[in-house]
This record gives C-alpha cells, structure tokens and sequence, in this order.
C-alpha cells in the first residue's frame, strides 16, 4: 500500500512538471511571438524584392562600338543561377552555410552554439548567420552587431524563404555580396581577380572567390596574398567535408598558386569628353539613375579620330613648350623619404603603350652619363644624345633618381629576354590647349581633347574656356559684308592707317606686319589676315550686324560693341568657334554639336535617341563663298602649310595680342576640326612670332592627317545661284587663262562687269 501510494506521488510530481514544462514552452514561444510581432510590423516588405533593381554599372561607348568609360558607386555585374558554376555555388555553401538547401532560413543547431561563444567571450562576434539571413542584412539592415538587429534577420529570413526559392535566394545573395576592392557580386569579383567571367573559374579560383566575403579587406588576395591562400585552401577543406569534392581534387587545388590576372582599368580615350557626357547624363537623368540604374550610353566619338587628337595635341603642347619655357627639370617624384616605394605603378602604363606615344616614366637609377627609367614593363636606358635639347651636360641632372617625367617612345624591342624601350627626354608642359572635331552635317562630336592631362586639370578648354579668338573672327565679319551689304570676294577694301577717338585717346590700329597694302580685293585681305580691312569692313557692316552674325553661328558669349571685334577682341569656346566655321561647311545651316546618340534602361529599352538639331545661320551661296574665301587662306594664306595635305580644306588662322592664344579652324565638307593653344594664365605669352600657323596649325595638320588618312575626297556643293567669273589678282575682270587669273564664285547679278569696282574704306 506505502509502495503504491509512493508511485501516485511521484507520478504527480512528473506531472506537475511535464505541465510546468509545457507552461514555461508556452510562455517563451508567446514571448517570442510577441517579439517577432513587435519587430515584424517595423521592417521592409520582402516582397519588394520581387521588383529589386541591384545597382549596376552605365557604361558608355563610341559611336563604333568601343568602351569609352563607365559610371558606378557599386561595380556589380548581374549573373543567373545558371550563369554560376557549380564548383563556386558549392565552395560558396560549404563555407558559408552547409545546410543552405535543406533550412528554412536559419540553422537551429548553430544558433545556440554562437550564443553560447557570445555569452563566453562577453562580445557579439560569433556568427549564426545563413545565406539567407546575411543576404536579408545586406539588403535592409545594418552591420552592426547587436541582438535586436539579429532578431530582425531571422524574421527577414524566414519571409525570404516563404517568397522566394533557394536558387532565386542564391542567386540574389551572389549578385549583391561585396567582395573588396569595389567589387560587388561573383561576376565582378572574378572579372577584377581573374579577368575572366565567372563561369570559366577553375576550382582553385573559385574557392578563393567564395572565401571572400567574410572579410573582404582582410582577405584580399591584392593586398593579403598569404591570407587569402589560407582561406582558399579552408573553403577547399570544407568541400571535401561536405563531399562536393574528393581530397584529391583539394590537394591538388591547394597546389595553384594565385594566379592572379588584376583587371586594369584602362584610362579613358577621351576622359574630357566622358566628363562632358556625365554632365548631361547628370542634368537629364540626375545622379542615382547614372550611378545605379545601369544605362547603356551611345555616344558620337570616333575612337580612331580621338586617339590621332590625343596624340597630335599631346607631342604638340610638349613642342611648344620646349620653345616657349626652355627646359625645366622635372619635379615629381615617386621616391617617399628617399625609397622607393614597394610597387612601383603609374597610371600612364594602364594603357597600351607604342612608338610615338608620350608616356611617363620612373627614373630607376641615374648619373652624369645615363639614366636607366621604368616605363611599364619596359626599361630604356637614357643618354645624354637623347636629352640634348635640354642643353644640360649631366643626366642625373636633368633626370635625378625618382622622378617621373614624360618621354617620347621612339621604339619597342626585346634584348636579352629583358623588355627595351629607345626614347626622347620631354617635360611637363604648362602650355595647355584643345582640339575638337565635329561632322557639319550633323553637329555630332567626334573628338575632343580639353587639355593636355585630365589628372591634372579637369577643366574643358574645349567647351569652358572663353578666350580671345584673335584673327579667327575675320570671316564672321565677312560673312556678315558678303549678306548684308553686298561684298565679294572682289570688293576692294583701302589697307591704309587709320585712327578712331577712344576715350581722350586715340586707338590706331595696325597690321602684324606693321605695314599697309593699300587697296586690295577682299579675297588677298582674309587670305593674309589683314586687320584693317576686316576693321573697316565691321564699321561698314555695323557692330550690331557683326554681333548680330556671330550670335546666328553659334557664339553665345557677350561681345563688346567696339570695332577691335573685327580682330577678336571678343571671346568665345573652342566648340562654339569649330560650330561656327562648320556651318560654311553645311550650306549656312548650323548643327547643334551633340554628345549622345542613344541611351537605353538595364532592359535594353531605348530611352533617348538624339536627332540632329538645325538652325539656319547664313545663306547657301553666302556660305560657299566663304568657303572659297578660306580655301584661299590655306592655299596662298597664313594657312599655307596646310597646302601639303592635298585636300580640299577650307580654314583660319588666329593670334591675339602679345601672342597669348594661337587658332586655326579648318573644315571639307564632312568633317571641322578646331585647335586653341595657350597659357590657362591669359597674360603669359607663347613666345614672339608665336602666331596660330605656327602654334595651333601644326597639331591641326597632324591630327587631319590621321583623321583624313582613308577618306576621299568631297568637293563642296554649288548653290544654283552661284555664277564663277575670270577674276586677276586685283580683284578686277580678266580674262581666262591670263596670268594669275583665277575663276571666283559670285552671287548672280553681283559680280563685276567692268574695270571699275567698289571701293570700301577710302583714305
């Protein structure tokens, strides 16, 4: 009876425990429900994640299909499930979340043992975290580490998995993951380690990509090489833990080395121009659509027009300024308190180096006899012959130990198994200058070059610089003479001194020369840029018509209402000027100079096709005269050696006072190209005699040389109202075939009949 009675006891007892047990379950699960409760209606709605758009790369391309440059915050390639080879889904599970394919969002075994080591250590840094828990992280929360914040990837998680499948949940944890060095997702990170797509990683390669993202700056193969082995190999071991693949095919992974292949981001062809297009990017899309929306951008340039700009402006600011500063000995150095720092890199060496490029080198080692320099993978052997125009007799002290200079590759050779290069010593140039060219028939830009080094000076002299256009605005006056009053290339115009009141002073201006012709045609006066021609003719037209003209062609600057206009006391943009002079080029029709031809969304859709924007400017028949007025410029005029590229060019030269600034803008039918050089100072002069034929026309003719080089030639359109008359050197009626007689275009009913003509700006 006691034994019995004794059972019933403890029976109750186990009883009343089991209900305590069930009680204090129910208890912590209401607990617990009520916190999920509490923090769930706080956070983001995972089904946005159906409609989620990573932020992705806006790339931007020439009009013949290369890459010119991209725009991004996050570099991040976008891949599929089955864009992911197996070897990196699997090295990835193995290491981060072995029990990825079978949990429904978070590891119930591994939770406790992180709380426990947690509460151990007293600091919150062992993690639980599965894939789905830190891609829930990544993409709504903070990185910081504390409780709540984990309570809230676990609710996150558990939503992720009820909406999503665990390829789509893979995919998105492999397409958002940072992997260091600016590199988000798999793509990416094995484009800049590898150089290759991620689908041709081996299973060495993959293993370190998966290893990653656990510490990316600390595990970075760039920088931690040692590191990053050991968790390669770590990622390897849990494979073969987890049977995705034998210990032999781990050994003998273990055994590559790195192999890294870095992916080097080449400097821009044409960063100027680049920089122009992120601004009208900027100002039509603003700046989160350019940086994460992943635009695809379609713009004008031609890439073998703007590689022959690069190089004429870059050899001919560097001549220049051997002329207009003498030498000067370099002043950068790579040397950090007097050594070398460990890797010796410049950004100059990104990009393909050729004869005939200038490209920066690190002087190595250097003496009074030689100097060995470092140009990539590279190395020349510097003597006194290939320094000579610098006049010094000691090499070590024109080229001391450390400094980075500019040279001109000559040649490109192998010695000995060793890398040879046979180059000129240059000098950084303080001449700065631009070039842009553009098609008249269109307005679309097809180079430009805004300086001679974007690192150095972001400012577009191209499109921001207004500068005094000197001689170049003579054909604006003329155009205005030919339009509205009558003039010919015939007109006579008195090259004779002449003096206007100015403010209790008196202005007498003069020719470059310093001397003056008498009467003369119109045609001899803008051949040979006389400024007392183009000064009477203003006066004669009116400033108001001058202004008046330049405006229609395109010049949106303020202009002073004085008659030094008429020899560019007025300022203007390289592009405005080359827009200007396009238009005789297009029958008197302006064209808009435009960047981008099309830009389309992540998706392929186009969302901006540029049509070309006319405007008219002058007269057909207005426009072929000056044509014909400017071909005489490079045919007999200041322009004269331009004559050697055999081509129907059309152009003029201008200079400005104290020779501050050198032009020349020339043209055919398809395409204009203009060319400014000077100081950014205005006041610095470029040299006496420094004029635009011999500053801006020799970078102008390299670069038309190049540019031309395959196209044939066009000759210019003839308005039908255009009549050619036998006219001698005098601007007066002859007849063919007398000696320098020449066939000039008229206007019907304007050209001259008889020995007498009209006379402008008699004295």
């Amino acid at each position: 009876m006691a034994t019995a009675s004794l059972a019933e006891t403890g029976l109750g007892g186990v009883r009343r425990a089991g209900v305590i047990v069930v009680f204090t379950i129910a208890i912590l699960l209401g607990a617990l429900a009520g916190i999920f409760l509490a923090y769930e209606s706080d956070l983001p709605q995972v089904s946005s994640l159906e409609d989620f758009q990573p932020n992705i790369i806006t790339e931007v391309y020439t009009a013949d299909g290369k890459l010119l440059g991209d725009f991004a915050i996050e570099r991040r390639v976008v891949v599929s499930f089955k864009d992911i080879p197996p070897h990196l889904r699997n090295a990835v599970v193995a290491v981060e979340d072995a029990d990825f394919w079978k949990h429904l969002g978070i590891n119930l075994w591994r939770i406790p043992g992180a709380a426990f080591a947690n509460f151990r250590s007293g600091r919150r840094g062992q993690g639980s975290s599965t894939l789905t828990m830190q891609l829930s992280r990544v993409l709504f929360l903070t990185p910081e580490k504390t409780y709540e914040r984990k309570i809230k990837e676990v609710i996150l998680a558990f939503q992720i998995e009820k909406s999503f499948t665990k390829e789509e949940i893979f995919t998105l944890y492999c397409n958002q993951v940072y992997f260091g060095h600016g590199n988000y997702g798999v793509e990416a990170a094995s484009e800049f380690l590898f150089s290759k797509p991620v689908g041709q990683l081996s299973l060495a390669e993959a293993a370190l990509v998966a290893g990653l993202p656990q510490n990316p700056s600390r595990l970075s193969p760039v920088e931690h090489p040692d590191r990053a082995l050991a968790r390669r190999n770590h990622v390897l071991d849990r494979m073969v833990e987890e049977r995705y693949i034998s210990g032999e095919e781990a050994e003998k992974a273990k055994t590559e080395p790195l192999r890294l292949k870095l992916r080097k981001d080449r400097p821009s062809i044409a960063p100027y121009f680049l920089e122009e297009v992120r601004k009208y990017l900027e100002r039509e899309y603003g700046s989160q659509r350019i940086y994460q929306g992943g635009l695809r951008v379609y713009t004008t340039l031609d890439s073998s027009m703007q590689l022959a700009a690069n190089q004429s402006v870059r050899k001919g600011l560097l001549r220049l300024d051997r002329r207009a500063r003498g030498f000067t000995p370099p002043t950068a150095s790579i040397l950090k308190d007097g050594a070398f720092p460990p890797i010796v890199r410049l950004e100059d060496w990104d990009a393909p180096i050729a004869a005939g490029d200038v490209v920066r080198g690190v002087v190595e080692s250097s003496d009074r006899a030689v100097a060995v320099v470092r140009i990539g993978d590279y190395k020349a052997i510097v003597g006194p012959a290939d320094m000579a125009w610098t006049g010094r007799r000691s090499v070590s002290e024109a080229l001391p130990r450390g400094a980075i200079a500019p040279f001109l590759v000559l040649a490109l050779g192998e010695e000995s198994g060793e890398k040879r290069a046979t180059v000129l010593v240059e000098q950084e140039p303080r001449v700065e200058g631009a070039l842009l060219a553009l098609e008249p028939k269109t307005g679309a830009v097809k180079a430009m070059v805004g300086g001679f080094d974007f690192e150095r000076s972001k400012f577009n002299r191209a499109t921001q610089a207004y500068r005094q256009v000197g001689s170049a605005f003579k054909p604006i006056v003329y155009a205005a003479a030919i339009e509205r009053a009558g003039y010919t290339v015939a007109t006579i115009v008195v090259d004779a001194p002449i003096s206007f009141p100015d403010n209790n002073t008196v202005w007498s201006p003069h020719n470059y020369d310093y001397t003056f012709w008498g009467p003369i045609p119109v045609r001899r006066a803008i051949e040979q840029s006389r400024n007392i021609p183009a000064i009477k003719t203003l006066q004669a037209v009116g400033i108001e018509t001058g202004i008046e003209y330049a405006h229609k062609l395109g010049l949106t600057g303020e202009l002073p209402p004085y008659l030094p206009l008429a020899i560019g006391a007025g300022e203007a943009t390289l592009q405005e000027m080359t827009g200007a002079f396009s238009a005789f080029a297009n029958e008197g029709l302006r064209m808009k100079p435009y960047y981008v031809t099309r830009i389309t969304d992540r998706e392929g859709n186009a969302i901006e096709e540029t049509r070309p924007a006319a405007r008219d400017a002058i007269r057909a028949d207005t426009a072929y005269i000056m044509t014909s007025l400017l071909k005489g410029v490079v045919q007999r005029g200041t322009a004269a050696r331009a004559r050697a590229l055999k081509r129907p060019i059309a152009g003029k030269t201008g200079t400005t006072n104290d020779f501050t600034d050198g032009w020349f803008i020339g043209y055919e039918p398809g395409l204009a190209a203009g060319v400014w050089v000077g100081f950014d100072e205005k006041r610095e002069s470029l040299g006496r005699g420094a004029d635009g034929g011999r500053t801006a026309l020799p970078i102008w003719m390299e670069f038309w040389a190049a540019a031309m080089k395959d196209r044939p030639i066009v000759e210019y359109p003839v308005p039908a109202n255009i009549v050619f008359v036998p006219i001698d050197a005098d601007g007066q009626p002859a007849l063919p075939g007398e000696a320098g007689v020449r066939m000039e275009a008229f206007v019907a009913g304007t050209e001259p009949r008889a020995r007498s003509a009209a006379v402008v700006g008699g004295s």
